[in-house]
């Protein structure tokens, strides 16, 4: 690949690090309480608020034509099944993204599920599902996606009737895309500063189609492959977007350089049941403060929605 190119995708994709926003500092862990139900129908839970919870949390591993996804389950302490809010990191980040919006959801009484692409980041490390970042694309992610989706289904903690998707940046472009795919399934989705415009920044990054190939160095230096232009050469989820009736809440950050707010407004007002929540002097990614006002405008979404 010539490097002028790699350096073009660089400016692109600038946002590896933040993609899907600022990984809270806190690590997953365990309350002492323990769901103890054994119940093999259990009641639907009610979110009331002013109600909170002690949760737990539990390592749970999907799969994805062979490929295995890890992922930590965020589970109120109830023996009535609770909304779930699965979680989708960014561009090179991991689960650790989704923790600080999981434990303000288990705390109102909605599990929720955060977890590692197949071939998300640059390293093993950083990432425990299988993969390659070389094989890695939104179509990838979405498949993935889909895959835990399927197998949420099975928990008994969980109502299948109210699982919405959440996802960062480019994880809010997988959501998207996904949700559009499920959009009878699901129940809603919340999008962080979602990257709408990937599809332009692959058209600004090669002339035609027949151009992408090989593989290319992006910022800190993780490597992609040529699936991740092509998968999205010919699919703009925009186009798609009124397809999806349920609600939708966007949260967006006014100072953000990455994901500019006015392209995220002209996508959510193709959006039919869509709300716009602005976050004033926030850049692309949420931290600190700025998550915890992200996680409040989503709690209630939730309390609306379920």
């Amino acid at each position: 690949m010539k490097k002028t190119t790699a350096i073009i995708l660089s400016a692109l994709f600038i946002c590896t690090s933040l993609l899907c926003g600022c990984s809270s500092e806190s690590k997953p862990q365990s309350s002492s309480a323990e769901a103890s139900s054994t119940v093999k129908e259990k009641e639907a839970l009610a979110l009331e608020k002013g109600t909170t919870y002690t949760f737990k949390t539990k390592e749970i591993w999907c799969e994805n034509n062979g490929n295995k996804i890890y992922g930590i389950a965020y589970i109120p302490d109830t023996n009535k099944k609770c909304p779930l809010v699965i979680t989708c990191h960014g561009l090179g980040t991991n689960h650790e993204a989704g923790i600080g919006y999981a434990e303000h959801y288990a705390k109102i009484g909605v599990a929720a599920y955060t977890f590692d692409f197949c071939g998300g980041t640059k390293s093993s490390d950083t990432n425990k599902s299988d993969g390659k970042s070389t094989d890695m694309s939104v179509m990838t992610e979405s498949a993935d996606l889909e895959a835990v989706f399927n197998t949420a289904q099975t928990w008994d903690f969980v109502d299948t009737s109210r699982i919405f998707f959440q996802g960062g940046s480019q994880g809010g472009l997988v959501s998207a895309i996904t949700g559009v795919r499920l959009k009878d399934k699901i129940a809603g989705m919340i999008l962080l500063y979602p990257a709408f415009g990937m599809y332009d920044f692959v058209h600004r990054a090669y002339p035609s189609y027949d151009s992408i190939s090989g593989t290319m160095e992006i910022v800190n230096d993780m490597v992609i492959g040529e699936a991740f232009g092509k998968d999205l050469w010919n699919y703009d989820v925009r186009e798609h977007l009124s397809e999806f009736t349920k609600p939708v809440i966007i949260i967006q950050g006014t100072e953000d350089s990455i994901v500019l707010p006015s392209v995220t407004e002209q996508a959510a007002k193709l959006i039919p049941n869509c709300e716009m929540k602005l976050i004033n002097g926030a850049g692309h990614g949420f931290g600190g403060a700025e998550l915890d006002e992200a996680a409040n405008y989503a709690m209630e979404y939730l309390y609306k929605n379920c």
